[in-house]
């Protein structure tokens, strides 16, 4: 399985940005998948999860500013985040299993929020 997040970038605080994870080498559709972020000198936290049937669940830090969504015919899952702040500063992961648990991660994307 491999797990391929892109879409990270730079961005000032309010801005919006679309992470995405393309997934391939097992049936997409039978998996959850999930984003989770890691500050410098911090535990990874998880962000948002969707499950295989389409159940979302949201932190409490990012309900109300971040959508997770797939898109099976695509076995991409996206993340996206709207008023951005600069504690939402991390490199972020997409993972797939069944959230909270994961079989898979990808390599993370690097997401900064300028002040």
């Amino acid at each position: 399985v491999q797990l391929q997040a892109s879409g990270g970038g730079l961005v000032q605080a309010g801005g919006s940005l679309r992470l995405s994870c393309a997934a391939s080498g097992r049936l997409f559709g039978s998996y959850g998948m999930g984003w989770s972020r890691q500050a410098p000198g911090k535990e990874r936290e998880s962000v948002a999860t969707i499950s295989w049937s389409g159940n979302t669940y949201y932190s409490e830090s990012v309900k109300g500013r971040f959508t997770i969504s797939r898109d099976n015919a695509k076995n991409t899952v996206y993340l996206q985040m709207n008023s951005l702040k600069p504690e939402d500063t991390a490199v972020y992961y997409c993972g797939q299993g069944n959230p909270p648990h994961y079989d898979y991660w990808g390599q993370g994307t690097l997401v900064t929020v300028s002040s």
